[in-house]
């Protein structure tokens, strides 16, 4: 995959979308030093390339409810494409697993579940071991306080020093 091309002003756009996806149109061009329409018609082009792929509220769903949060490893016993694919197809649609990783290492996936309780998370790996997806070992780690996860870093972060 190739880095898109984006210039000092996109990614001021991009910086001021992530911080506040609300922003009026008025707003982000001040905040970018553009009038209004051009810089519109920036984000949407960046919408377009994908780079912008939505805008989302950050619900604390512990001010809702308990919630346990779980870090969970998992190994396959099999590793075909087809077992790899078995198991992203499986666990797609199962709305307590909010995020999962293909990694490299020791294990196959890292995936963060958010139950209920510790009770509802170990009903759902019983649902998962159940379905014979092919898991042959997890592991599980249960957060107990959240330090830091950010949602914002600046694009300008990743990129290449200039020469």
């Amino acid at each position: 995959m190739t880095a898109a091309k984006l210039d000092a002003i996109d990614l001021k756009i991009l910086d001021a979308v992530q911080r506040d996806g609300r922003i009026t149109k008025l707003a982000l061009a001040d905040k970018v030093g553009l009038s209004p329409t051009p810089c519109w018609m920036r984000l949407r082009k960046l919408e377009k390339a994908g780079i912008v792929s939505g805008y989302h509220a950050r619900i604390a769903m512990r001010l809702i409810a308990p919630v346990a949060t779980v870090l969970m490893e998992v190994t396959l016993a099999s590793h075909r494409q087809a077992d790899f694919d078995r198991f992203e197809r499986a666990i797609r649609d199962i709305s307590e697993i909010v995020a999962c990783w293909s990694v490299g290492g020791g294990v196959d996936y890292v995936l963060k579940v958010m139950a209920r309780d510790i009770d509802a998370y170990q009903r759902l790996v019983d649902v998962l071991l159940d379905r014979e997806i092919g898991i042959d070992r997890y592991f599980t780690y249960i957060v107990v306080k959240m330090v830091k996860e950010e949602i914002v870093l600046m694009a300008a972060d990743l990129l290449p020093p200039h020469s």
